[in-house]
């Protein structure tokens, strides 16, 4: 079989080796408390003010002191994911970001913002894997950030963030997410992990996939890494991914 991409994407994202960063953050782990919420489909569509009621709602006292004591008197700034999705402009992380600057007495940067619209919400593993929240924009990279978003699940959107500010200049502290389950806490790829998914597929997989993400699976979150080490026939994975990629394409014109 060859290696050869089967397709080509117009934008890779960028990602960097992890380097021992601690686990997300996690201020509700029912995501139903958060999806549930009167204010939450107004505030994924944009609605500032429906955001900050959500927010205010479902931010955990005891996340906000762990951040608060893990640092200590450091100064981070906080960098929440700015998206257009399907629904609309996503507010939430942005009200996210405030509610925790006053609680914490960090700064806010916004200059970098998501320039695709990965619509992945409610999408299945393959579709995640396939289309890759992209980021533009520069920050202020003089102290360390946070990365903040409402949910996380396989991790990209807080992998890519982290990867585009990191090839600015950038350092990333830690993640925190509004929602999401106990196994997204951890995001950074583990070598055990990395060791049983290149056991299993060899250098085929990786391979096609450098081609066609432009990252090897060194740049993987553990979740994305899970998940590929339980699907063990590569050529499914890649026909999957395949059929993922030209689904958004076809959508989007």
């Amino acid at each position: 079989m060859s290696n050869a991409a089967p397709l080509t994407i117009p934008f890779k994202a960028l990602r960097a080796r992890w380097l021992g960063e601690p686990e997300v953050d996690i201020h509700q782990i029912d995501e139903r408390v958060v999806r549930g919420h009167p204010d939450y489909a107004d505030a994924k569509a944009g609605d500032g003010e429906a955001a900050i009621r959500l927010v205010d709602d479902t931010l955990n006292p005891a996340i906000i002191e762990t951040l608060r004591q893990r640092w200590g008197h450091a100064q981070l700034t906080l960098l929440p994911v700015v998206a257009e999705e399907s629904e609309g402009a996503n507010a939430i992380p942005l009200a996210m970001a405030q509610r925790l600057s006053l609680a914490l007495g960090w700064e806010v940067e916004t200059g970098i913002i998501q320039s695709n619209v990965a619509a992945r919400t409610r999408k299945d593993g393959y579709y995640r894997l396939a289309i890759q929240p992209i980021f533009d924009g520069t920050a202020d990279v003089h102290q360390p950030f946070l990365l903040v978003d409402d949910f996380v699940g396989q991790g990209a959107t807080l992998a890519n963030l982290r990867g585009h500010l990191m090839q600015i200049g950038g350092r990333v502290a830690g993640f925190t997410s509004l929602a999401g389950k106990v196994v997204s806490r951890r995001i950074a790829l583990r070598q055990e992990t990395l060791a049983v998914l290149r056991n299993i597929h060899g250098e085929g997989l990786e391979n096609w996939w450098r081609q066609v993400f432009g990252f090897d699976f060194e740049r993987l979150t553990e979740s994305e890494a899970r998940y590929l080490s339980i699907r063990t026939d590569a050529e499914r994975v890649r026909k999957e991914i395949a059929a993922r990629i030209r689904e958004q394409q076809d959508r989007v014109g």
